[in-house]
């Protein structure tokens, strides 16, 4: 099956660059003119779910708790057109054990009463902390992968692993910057499990390289890396397709809850499958890699048995 494939993908390495280089233009402009929308878990704030008999317009309840002093109250739809989330950002002179009972005599309705589901509060100085705890979490992951693939292949491959993580990090921040979706504990989470999938298809792909490193004693590395390329890219587009199923009906079906979360990880896998093949490899060839650097080291034992 791999025999069908010869698409030249190094030959496209530079239109490639200049399509990472417009995206991480494009993100990082973003997240420094607009930011993240951050969620109660980063800020602080409070949470409450409320259910109704009937289904009711978020506007409705915007204007009853804006009427009632909660001008800075977010709602939205939370799962069906009867449950309905409000976010309210922390306030000094704010406090938490009365809200509940304020939002609900609030948002009482003619055709029945409102359901209480949950309320949950989160001070700033733990939202502080999660946030500063969530950027380390994924520089610490990304500093453990260098080590890792430095010492399972070779430093040039390291330095492309990482640099394809680093690309997928930011255009998946940026895209939420750009579109204004909130970025929650679930959206970091979806941000590091992009890691490692990222990660995994790159191991993948830079497995393949050394090992036709190895066996095309005579091809140049740009041939090499090609033939890699297309032998993974069967099993490159089957799961990643696998993958984007799954996250679409998640998308579809799965409620507000995980929908920014599913969000995420479907941007993180068509950027990761695209920079297993677009950035790992063509940093590495940049870099200078070579069949002599991937050549296993002679055992101590090799000349003795040779001349014998």
């Amino acid at each position: 099956m791999a025999d069908h494939f010869k698409f030249d993908f190094m030959g496209k390495r530079k239109l490639a660059l200049v399509l990472s280089a417009l995206l991480i233009i494009i993100s990082i402009g973003s997240l420094i003119a607009r930011g993240l929308v951050l969620g109660i878990d980063f800020t602080g704030g409070t949470l409450v779910e409320i259910g109704y008999p009937e289904s009711i317009d978020p506007q409705t309840v915007r204007s009853q708790l804006v009427a009632g002093g909660f001008d800075d109250a977010s709602v939205q739809h939370f799962g069906s057109s009867k449950d309905i989330l409000i976010r309210l950002p922390s306030k000094e002179g704010r406090v938490s054990a009365e809200l509940s009972t304020r939002i609900m005599n609030v948002v009482k309705t003619s055709e029945g009463a409102a359901e209480l589901r949950r309320i949950e509060f989160v001070g700033p100085q733990v939202g502080e902390e999660l946030r500063e705890n969530g950027g380390l979490a994924m520089l610490y992951a990304i500093f453990g992968i260098l080590l890792y693939v430095a010492w399972r292949f070779e430093y040039r491959f390291s330095l492309g692993a990482v640099a394809a993580l680093v690309h997928d990090v930011i255009i998946t921040l940026g895209f939420f910057s750009v579109f204004g979706l909130e970025f929650d504990l679930s959206v970091l989470a979806a941000i590091l499990a992009v890691i490692g999938y990222s990660l995994n298809d790159t191991i993948v792909v830079f497995d393949r390289i050394r090992e036709n490193f190895r066996r095309m004693r005579k091809g140049e590395p740009v041939e090499v890396m090609n033939v890699s390329l297309n032998q993974t890219l069967t099993r490159t587009i089957i799961t990643s397709l696998t993958t984007l199923l799954v996250l679409i009906a998640l998308v579809l079906m799965g409620g507000e809850i995980i929908h920014n979360f599913a969000i995420a990880l479907i941007v993180g896998v068509l950027i990761g499958t695209y920079s297993s093949i677009y950035v790992a490899s063509p940093v590495v060839l940049a870099l200078g890699v070579s069949k002599e650097d991937l050549m296993p080291p002679e055992r101590e034992g090799d000349d003795f048995e040779e001349w014998v």
